[in-house]
C-alpha cells in the first residue's frame, strides 16, 4: 500500500499487524504510532475487540450497519470481514 493510501505510520511492522488482526486502518495507525511514542503507552493489543473471524454473522453485520456500509445485507461471513476490513 502506498503511503498516499494511508495515514504516516510510525511504526509500520505494529501497524501491518495490526491490519492482520482486523483492526481498521485508522485505529491501527493510531496505535502504532502511539507505541511508537514514548510518552504513551497504550496496551501491546491495542483492543479488547477479539478478531473478525471469532464474530458471528450477525455481530459483523451490525457492526457494518454501525459503518454504513452499503449491501451488507447481501454479504456473507467472509465478505463482510472484508468490507469491515477495508
Amino acid at each position: 500500500m502506498s503511503s498516499k493510501d494511508r495515514p504516516s505510520i510510525k511504526d509500520e511492522e505494529t501497524y501491518d499487524a495490526l491490519r492482520r488482526e482486523g483492526y481498521g486502518k485508522s485505529k491501527a495507525a493510531r496505535i502504532a504510532n502511539a507505541q511508537a511514542n514514548e510518552n504513551q503507552s497504550p496496551s501491546e493489543k491495542g483492543g479488547s475487540q477479539p478478531p473478525y473471524e471469532d464474530w458471528t454473522k450477525e455481530e459483523l453485520y451490525e457492526r457494518a450497519r454501525e459503518l454504513d456500509i452499503e449491501g451488507r445485507s447481501e454479504m456473507s461471513k467472509d465478505e463482510l470481514i472484508g468490507a469491515l476490513r477495508g
